[in-house]
């Protein structure tokens, strides 16, 4: 005896009200999520209670608050920093480079002075700081 097999249709998974169901979850989150944006640190800097004066002549690099640079008597912009730094940097290799930067200069510009003087093989790099004025001195403070 012979049967009649029915014929199958080929099982197929449709995908198209899947992908739309992950699309509207998208939409959801991303309307639903809010960015917070980051302030600056406002950060005072920097005080040193232990400060040692320095026995040799280094070189002295200033930082401004507007972003300008200072090495010895000029004053120079971002672009100019490369060039003058290279002509200083035997003596900076050989006593240290003293770097000056106001309190309320940019962090991106004293980066861009570190990484200058690591690019020249400074290895001697000092941050200057100030003394700290405050009328309690150390055998006082708790």
């Amino acid at each position: 005896m012979k049967f009649v097999r029915r014929r199958r249709d080929p099982v197929e998974v449709n995908l198209t009200p899947l992908i739309d169901v992950v699309f509207l979850l998208l939409i959801f989150f991303m309307v639903s999520t809010t960015f917070e944006t980051r302030q600056a640190l406002e950060l005072t800097l920097p005080e040193s209670e232990t400060g040692a004066a320095l026995e040799t002549a280094p070189v002295t690099l200033v930082v401004t608050a507007k972003g300008d640079y200072r090495l010895g008597e000029r004053t120079l912009s971002a672009d100019a920093l490369a060039g003058a730094m290279d002509e200083r940097a035997s003596q900076a290799r050989e006593h240290g480079l003293v770097l000056e930067a106001d309190a309320r200069a940019a962090h991106a510009d004293v980066v861009r002075a570190l990484d200058r003087a690591g690019a020249l093989d400074i290895r001697q790099v000092r941050i200057a700081t100030r003394e700290i004025q405050s009328s309690t001195t150390q055998a006082e403070r708790p």
